[in-house]
């Protein structure tokens, strides 16, 4: 366990590094240097389509070869193009920078999971992926609440401060990554990942596609990833300015209750379910967002309760968060393919980034042109999605099982003979 705090803290500095810009990034590049909406839009796509490319390419690399190793040159990486960014001047050199840092924070991703894997004991991997969730929400938290009294948008240097400050995160997070104790029960963090098997890239994404668990799986993950992360940090904050007229200041408060509930409730919920399986606990998930965006849309008629509403339904959207993150990749991860748990977990960290590039798309179309019903709508539609596939995949599971032995736990609480092979 000692080796799962190091990772979850490294993570935690990581993130708040990252916490300094994120908030600020699109009106620095559109508004403060003038660059423009479309420069920013760019930027924050490329972003987001190298996070894809990158998760199966660190999760390929985990696998192959020492995780630790592998985080530790990708938070490095991190640190080097949020230097860059310093010394962007112009919108190519930004466009290039912001890309090389999605690039590098997503492939550390994969190789994270398959340490805090590898560092815990099986009964413990929910809490630690708890623990690793409230971790990077207190960081990106607290990172956007102290660069909103360093950060000056009105200078064309006014975001260096966060550049320096998320350079100097991922700094720190890599040396804490190379420091992470060895597991009392397993190699050490230097060795390569045991049960790693050499082959093709596409070898995994094969085997992925060969189960039907892991497809519903996928199914479940790409509508989650749509019906509240894609829309977190652009489509709900722009419906609740643009289609509820509420003032800039509500929609902070409610992004901080969203994170202050996360982190208060986390660890609660996760003893709660500790021995529940995973995927009706997914369903839940699905079910609670679909009635935030069921609550939502009704609000849009009594404008007077709108910005109570908007504050507690970005609580009860946190609810959903604290079984969503500790839940799904444990679950992938005990059903990946033996030898391939890195890789399948970068596969799924890659499928969460690139549909989350869609929310900007689709909320700018939906709402740009006023279509704020049906915007709701659509992700009413998504999160029913979710809970189809959470009952699928809760059958799939339980109709798996053999019959006339004794009752057996959850795919994510069994055997879980990959998991083992990554721990």
């Amino acid at each position: 366990m000692r080796g799962s705090r190091w990772v979850i803290g490294a993570s935690a500095v990581g993130m708040l590094g990252w916490g300094t810009v994120l908030p600020y990034q699109y009106a620095y590049a559109s508004a403060t240097r003038g660059w423009g909406g479309a420069v920013a839009a760019v930027a924050a796509s490329l972003f987001s389509v190298a996070a894809l490319v990158a998760g199966p390419v660190g999760g390929r690399l985990a696998d192959r070869f020492a995780p630790g190793a592998v985080g530790v040159l990708a938070r490095l990486a991190a640190a080097v193009a949020a230097g860059l960014l310093v010394l962007a001047d112009t919108p190519a050199a930004y466009v290039v920078a912001m890309t090389a840092f999605g690039f590098a924070l997503a492939a550390g991703g994969p190789a994270q999971s398959v340490l805090l894997l590898r560092t815990s004991a099986s009964s413990d991997r929910r809490t630690t992926f708890a623990w690793l969730a409230a971790g990077q929400a207190l960081g990106m938290g607290l990172g956007a609440f102290a660069a909103g009294y360093l950060v000056d948008l009105d200078r064309p240097d006014g975001l260096d401060v966060s550049f320096v400050a998320a350079a100097a995160g991922f700094g720190v997070s890599a040396a804490m990554t190379a420091a992470v104790p060895r597991s009392p029960s397993g190699p050490g963090v230097g060795s390569p990942a045991v049960g790693a098997v050499p082959g093709r890239s596409t070898e995994a994404l094969r085997l992925v596609l060969r189960s039907p668990a892991l497809r519903w799986t996928g199914v479940l993950t790409i509508a989650l990833a749509l019906a509240f992360y894609a829309q977190f940090d652009t489509g709900l904050p722009a419906y609740a300015l643009t289609i509820l007229h509420l003032p800039a200041q509500t929609v902070g408060l409610a992004a901080a209750v969203n994170c202050l509930v996360l982190i208060v409730l986390q660890l609660a919920v996760v003893r709660w379910t500790a021995h529940r399986p995973a995927a009706p606990l997914l369903m839940a998930v699905g079910a609670i967002w679909l009635a935030c965006w069921v609550g939502l849309g009704a609000v849009a008629s009594v404008p007077q309760l709108a910005a109570v509403v908007l504050v507690t339904t970005f609580g009860v959207f946190a609810l959903g968060e604290t079984m969503y993150g500790p839940v799904l990749n444990p679950l992938v991860a005990s059903l990946a393919p033996k030898g391939h748990v890195g890789s399948t977990l970068g596969l799924f960290t890659g499928l969460q980034t690139g549909v989350s590039a869609l929310g900007p798309l689709i909320a700018g179309v939906a709402l740009s042109g006023g279509h704020g019903r049906g915007f709701v709508a659509l992700h009413v539609l998504i999160s029913a999605v979710a809970v189809g596939a959470a009952w699928r995949l809760w059958r799939h599971l339980g109709t798996a099982r053999p019959a006339g032995r004794h009752l057996v736990a959850a795919a994510d609480e069994a055997s879980q003979p990959a998991v083992r092979e990554a721990a």
